[in-house]
């Protein structure tokens, strides 16, 4: 692991630890945030003091065209009254997931210094947001950061209504035409809609 310094360089990933802990330090402005996802590296930590860069191998990835949709799910989406936006309100969801409970976690990851970053990042044209509606509330969604290369890394995602963050997840990939989605690390959730591991090295290829 190596502590970062004011430019915006970044180790070698092949320097990671096992668990893909890359480097520490540096700060989350646009230009160090884009340099880090564009070589597969992502930033993940508690405390905006201690920054914490990653990039584990291997990569936990959905590729589009295998996205998993149940019957279940199918009947949710066709017999519900959810309405799915992009880029409507990305400061209600980067907040709503910073408040979402999570299983197993005290503190959240989203700390004040992430929502600040990902929010430029937004106003930049990087960030999307994808809002899930249900009587004009907003009940679920996700956000992430587009790097213009057909690859959508995804950051966070909140529900407040059983399967809406489900249905906007489900929403955003059969209308956009992205050739991966990086889910970064694996979840049971995002298993179960068709996500895989791939190695590092084949992740890098698709950012390339």
């Amino acid at each position: 692991m190596e502590f970062l310094n004011s430019d915006n360089t970044f180790p070698d990933v092949t320097k990671a630890s096992e668990d893909g802990l890359l480097a520490i330090g540096g700060d989350l402005s646009a230009n160090r945030l884009l340099t880090a996802y564009q070589k597969g590296i992502f930033p993940w930590f508690e405390d905006d003091n201690t920054i914490l860069w990653w990039s584990p191998d291997p990569r936990f990835v959905l590729f589009p065209e295998d996205l998993k949709v149940s019957k279940s799910m199918k009947q949710v989406i066709r017999n519900t009254d959810f309405v799915v936006t992009v880029n409507k309100d990305f400061n209600a969801v980067i907040a709503s997931c910073a408040a979402a409970k999570r299983l197993g976690q005290d503190d959240t990851w989203i700390t004040n210094g992430m929502i600040e970053a990902y929010t430029n990042l937004h106003q930049l044209g990087y960030a999307k947001s994808i809002e899930v509606w249900l009587d004009n509330t907003l009940v679920g969604g996700l956000y992430g950061v587009d790097l213009g290369n057909g690859v959508f890394c995804g950051e966070s995602m909140f529900t407040k209504v059983s399967n809406a963050s489900k249905v906007g997840f489900i929403s955003f990939i059969q209308n956009t035409n992205y050739k991966l989605i990086d889910c970064q690390v694996y979840t049971n959730h995002l298993e179960s809609l068709g996500a895989i591991d791939i190695s590092r090295d084949q992740f890098l290829k698709y950012l390339t």
